[in-house]
């Protein structure tokens, strides 16, 4: 008997975590709010550095955050931002060793890796924190 109720229990527990997760997810534009606490944004740029961007995260529908180091270039797509989903894998084509507005960006999605849409990149803008006086 105990077994079966120890499974019972723990089924419970899991279907109840999703809910519980799902009801704590912000909206996209909280979302990037928080990613940006405490830092301030700077001059936008055309171009960013694709060697020094460590890594990109979506914020769906909204934006996409490269992570250069200790900046955040924040890129709100010009056209196709509707199609952003943070389970989605970036494909970029790009001919030189900088990600520009005028690339064009693929999105695939991570489980099948079928197309999902396409956005057109806008200018990046740098978020830092300000250096303490």
């Amino acid at each position: 008997m105990r077994p079966i109720m120890f499974t019972i229990l723990s089924a419970a527990i899991l279907a109840a975590a999703p809910a519980a997760t799902a009801r704590e997810k912000l909206d996209p534009e909280a979302q990037l709010a928080k990613l940006l606490e405490g830092r301030v944004a700077g001059k936008p740029q055309d171009c960013i550095s694709l060697y020094s961007a460590g890594s990109s995260q979506i914020i769906d529908k909204t934006a996409i955050v490269y992570k250069s180091g200790g900046t955040y270039w924040v890129n709100r797509p010009r056209g196709g931002a509707s199609s952003l989903d943070d389970d989605d894998i970036l494909v970029t084509k790009t001919t030189g060793s900088q990600l520009c507005s005028i690339d064009p960006v693929q999105l695939h999605d991570r489980t099948s890796h079928m197309y999902s849409g396409f956005v057109s990149l806008g200018e990046f803008v740098p978020y830092r924190k300000p250096k303490a006086e």
